[in-house]
């Protein structure tokens, strides 16, 4: 690279002092160097005639490629530096797509203050997807429920608990009660949450305490959810903090109490760029709910 920029100076200047004068070098330093570069080429990039000297025609070719090479070799150093001082820096962020964006995007717009040159790009899938593709390296760090673990595979930092709920319209016959029993809610009409992580879990408790559910409503968008609860099609299981429909009544379902942790996941033994590393930082030390 020295090389190729003393070419350059000479090229502009004409002359091997003041190229060298401006590369901060002595002349029989910057007239050795391009020698050499001259000499593994095989041709010679300038004509020396005295003091004089001359762009030969094998120079002239090589220049906007060597100009090229200067171009990237800056373009190279800035990418380094952003990435050193975190500007312009990205982070590949997936999300499971039953958490509630409420909590998590105070979390996201604190980080985000914090370290203002950090891009972010957050996708949602479900849990299978989020471990696939952050093994491969398509995420440099996933919010998911682990549920039985991740195994050996993923590392683990557990960012918070919350419980599931019971979400109805403000007329349901239990809006009196302050908590629910499953029990309460057999033969009840029901929104069924596809997507939920935990659904199997929960049903399965239902079979073992013979509380029938009848799911007039079935979605994977949680959305569709509360506004199908919202028109009265039937009750819904939600994780306190994906309710996000203010006029939805929501309590805690006891006997059983349903739980979840939210964790953030990465691949151990996998570097962290700084601003993974610091989000990561962030996260551990950011105040959660619950």
């Amino acid at each position: 690279m020295s090389q190729v920029r003393y070419v350059l100076a000479a090229i502009e200047a004409l002359n091997f002092t003041k190229a060298a004068a401006e590369c901060n070098v002595s002349q029989p330093a910057l007239t050795k160097a391009i020698k050499s570069l001259e000499n593994e080429l095989g041709a010679p990039l300038f004509y020396r005639e005295g003091k004089r000297v001359l762009l030969s025609e094998f120079g002239r070719s090589l220049l906007p490629h060597l100009q090229h090479i200067i171009q990237e070799a800056e373009a190279t150093r800035t990418l380094a530096d952003n990435f050193r001082l975190l500007d312009q820096v990205p982070i590949r962020l997936g999300i499971m797509s039953t958490i509630g964006h409420v909590r998590l995007s105070r979390f996201l717009a604190k980080f985000q203050k914090e370290f203002h040159g950090v891009d972010l790009e957050v996708s949602e899938a479900k849990v299978g997807d989020l471990k696939s593709r952050l093994a491969n390296g398509e995420l440099d760090l996933a919010v998911l429920n682990p549920l039985e673990g991740l195994g050996d595979f993923f590392r683990i930092h557990e960012l918070y608990k919350e419980r599931y709920v019971v979400i109805f319209p403000p007329d349901h016959r239990l809006a009196a009660v302050d908590a629910i029993r499953l029990g309460d809610l057999s033969g009840e009409p029901y929104v069924d949450r596809l997507s939920c992580e935990m659904r199997d879990m929960v049903m399965n408790v239902c079979r073992q305490t013979n509380v029938n559910l009848y799911a007039r409503f079935r979605s994977e968008r949680e959305d569709w959810v509360q506004s199908m609860v919202l028109a009265k099609i039937g009750f819904a299981f939600m994780p306190e903090y994906s309710v996000t429909s203010p006029e939805l009544l929501q309590r805690p379902l006891i006997d059983p109490s349903v739980t979840r942790t939210i964790c953030l996941a990465s691949v151990p033994g996998r570097q962290f760029s700084p601003a993974t590393a610091a989000m990561v930082r962030a996260a551990q030390n950011f105040d959660w709910p619950g």
